[in-house]
């Protein structure tokens, strides 16, 4: 139970920072699609501006995704989930979170194979004319997915801890 506790403390605390900072891209990816549009109307049109504001959005929804989970940001089908008592609700996220972790287990596979395929040809580029390489915005993936992956194991471990003790650590932060 305290090895649960440390993990929740640990990645509860990392995903919150990282979140905490990620939340501040959208000021990024503005900053770029001002530029943008500025140069398309009274300059030249920029190469880099459209692909980098995908780039940017990644990181900034990747980054962000294990601190909307830890909030209670996610979307959830709260038809039937809003109705059930707190021991229901931990049950039903113990069982659906096993879903996740599938889920997010075969996109960090798929986002390794992906990544290493990128490394392997001397740096993939990407087809537009501007030509980025494409292996940061990959690996930025696989970091954001595996924090995904160890917040919804600390998610898992909040719902046990609550089943077992009636603890509730959900609001830890």
């Amino acid at each position: 139970m305290n090895a649960m506790r440390k993990y929740i403390s640990v990645v509860d605390g990392f995903n919150h920072g990282l979140g905490r900072i990620a939340m501040y891209g959208i000021f990024v990816l503005m900053g770029i699609l001002l530029w943008s549009s500025y140069n398309k109307t009274f300059a030249s049109p920029q190469l880099w501006t459209l692909e980098m504001a995908q780039f940017v959005m990644v990181g900034y929804y990747i980054l962000g995704g294990p601190y909307a989970m830890q909030m209670g940001a996610n979307v959830r089908m709260d038809l039937f989930y809003a109705e059930l008592t707190p021991r229901k609700k931990a049950w039903t996220d113990c069982i659906t979170v096993l879903f996740l972790l599938a889920y997010l287990f075969i996109l960090l596979w798929g986002g390794i194979e992906s990544t290493m395929y990128s490394f392997k040809y001397g740096g993939e580029r990407s087809p537009t004319a501007w030509r980025p390489y494409m292996w940061p915005v990959k690996v930025t993936m696989c970091i954001g997915i595996s924090l995904m992956l160890l917040q919804a194991v600390s998610e898992l471990f909040k719902d046990i801890l609550f089943l077992k003790s009636g603890e509730d650590t959900r609001d830890a932060l």
